[in-house]
């Protein structure tokens, strides 16, 4: 029998909760809808009022993964979406997940979420800016989070604040909240800042994605920051072999370095000792200005 439940006084149909999306770990599809539902009060305010992209993997990271920017068929009416125009598609409209009903529905698909550094409604100027730090082998962890420090202290001679995050996968994010700057403005400072990086630490920095330079070093992505493109958000599952979490981590953490890898289980234990390393984020009055 497909289990109904009710969350906000919706009617929500959950689906197949006994298969198993990683098997690495045995992590069941209950157990992802479980941990968005435990987790919903630090995830929403990063979800809240952004239009949202999936990932979605209903048959695991082995499976077939897609990615979706389209709101999926046999969605409820009353789940929010907001127009996102785009230059093939003037009239698209996106999921913006607002609150806990809509949540559980979207972690019920399988999904990673995605989202612009901007909020519906005021498309294309961003509140954030983002870098995601990528290594490239034999580079690591390591070396992401000496590149980390590099941009948070050159960011705070402009003012700015930097917050971490790993990415889920190989490296870390850095977000910088902003008062609202046209993304094509903040593209170009955060490239200007991956130039310096590169010109500062040319043997660990890269600011383009070249696969030929690639090797031992972290490149420094700044393309994120473009109004089409999204980051994956906070408190994420990832398509990974294990569930692992695009986690918060903290400065202290990162000058420690060494493995910087959560998983589902690791996230609640985190939040009860560290509460929402990224709570500052949503604060209206931290947002930096560019220079």
């Amino acid at each position: 029998m497909t289990p109904i439940t009710e969350v906000e006084g919706r009617r929500l149909t959950l689906t197949n909760l006994d298969k198993v999306i990683h098997p690495a770990t045995g992590t069941t599809k209950g157990e992802i809808v479980h941990y968005y539902a435990v987790t919903a009060e630090v995830i929403l305010p990063h979800l809240r009022d952004r239009p949202v992209s999936f990932l979605r993997y209903p048959d695991g990271p082995g499976g077939q993964v897609f990615f979706t920017k389209n709101p999926p068929q046999g969605m409820p009416g009353w789940v929010r979406t907001a127009p996102v125009p785009r230059s093939e598609d003037p009239g698209a409209r996106q999921v913006v997940v607002d609150g806990l009903a809509s949540l559980v529905w979207a972690a019920n698909l399988v999904v990673e979420f995605h989202t612009p550094q901007w909020r519906a409604g005021d498309p294309g100027v961003a509140d954030r800016m983002v870098f995601d730090l990528d290594p490239g082998p034999p580079a690591g962890i390591d070396e992401c989070c000496e590149v980390a420090l590099w941009l948070r202290d050159r960011l705070a001679e402009d003012g700015l604040d930097a917050y971490a995050k790993t990415s889920g996968s190989k490296g870390l994010h850095l977000l910088v909240p902003l008062t609202p700057t046209p993304s094509a403005r903040v593209s170009a400072y955060a490239k200007a800042l991956a130039v310096a990086g590169e010109a500062a630490l040319p043997r660990l920095v890269l600011h383009r994605m070249a696969r030929a330079l690639r090797p031992g070093k972290v490149f420094v992505d700044h393309s994120q920051n473009a109004a089409a493109k999204t980051t994956a958000t906070p408190y994420t599952l990832r398509a990974r072999a294990e569930p692992t979490v695009s986690a918060p981590v903290s400065w202290d953490e990162i000058a420690a370095g060494g493995e910087l890898v959560f998983t589902i289980g690791d996230i609640a234990p985190r939040l009860a000792r560290l509460g929402d390393l990224l709570a500052p984020l949503a604060d209206p009055e931290r947002p930096g200005s560019l220079p």
